[in-house]
């Protein structure tokens, strides 16, 4: 098989170089963008398979590139940011990114989310599967069933939209607003309670232990995400820190 392409949108050189390096390890096939217009340009004319992007570019802010790229493009996009801001994050997921690292950032850490973001890419995903699994949880979304530890658990008719949303994007994070919009409508997306109330009732059906989750797991304000690999996809340590 060919080496997935990579679309690394970053205008600090050092990072760039650093960057490069520790990708190309990693097996994947890297085109460069320093900008938004050239990232653009480049995404245009590679079609690439993932986008590591820079929020802070100097010809004007990644949110710009991720917004226009989502007209045309379903590939995942891993926003790559100093910003730590939560109200930062939740606008680049709001605006389509599948996933938001942190700088500073482990790089082993960063690969493991690049490789989950591709295997959940729409490209990947097999035709017409209407399963998803998580751990101990088995989501029908065609049938609108769900078991917990191979057990039917009957949930109410919201309970199950939600659960329905966050299994539609199972191992990237939901926000409040995508739930709210999605399940109680556009007017709703100001009532982060609602949201609270029912996730705590779907943890009671859904967890072994509700107080500590394992399935549906929170972003801290930020919103939620249903787990689908536990100890692959997370974080794998911290030893090789890039600022």
């Amino acid at each position: 098989m060919s080496a997935d392409k990579l679309l690394l949108v970053e205008d600090d050189d050092s990072l760039r170089r650093v960057l490069r390096t520790s990708l190309s390890s990693e097996g994947y096939q890297i085109v460069e963008a320093r900008g938004v217009t050239e990232a653009m340009s480049v995404a245009r004319s590679h079609n690439p398979d993932l986008v590591l992007l820079d929020l802070g570019l100097a010809d004007g802010d990644g949110l710009g590139f991720l917004q226009e790229y989502r007209k045309w493009s379903r590939r995942p996009v891993v926003v790559l940011s100093a910003r730590r801001r939560e109200v930062e994050k939740v606008r680049a997921l709001d605006a389509g990114a599948d996933d938001y690292v942190s700088k500073p950032f482990g790089t082993q850490e960063l690969a493991a989310r690049l490789r989950a973001a591709l295997r959940r890419s729409p490209s990947r995903e097999t035709a017409g599967s209407s399963v998803v699994e998580s751990p101990g949880l088995r989501i029908d979304l065609e049938l609108r069933k769900v078991a917990a530890d191979g057990v039917e658990v009957h949930l109410t008719d919201i309970e199950w939209r939600i659960l329905e949303v966050l299994a539609r994007k199972a191992g990237r994070i939901c926000t409040h607003e995508q739930i709210l919009r999605e399940v109680w409508g556009p007017g709703h997306t100001h009532l982060v309670h609602y949201v609270r109330i029912y996730m705590r009732s779907l943890r009671h059906k859904l967890e072994t232990e509700p107080a500590r989750p394992v399935r549906i797991l929170t972003e801290t304000g930020v919103g939620y995400r249903l787990a689908v690999e536990i100890g692959n996809d997370g974080e794998t340590g911290n030893s090789d820190q890039v600022p």
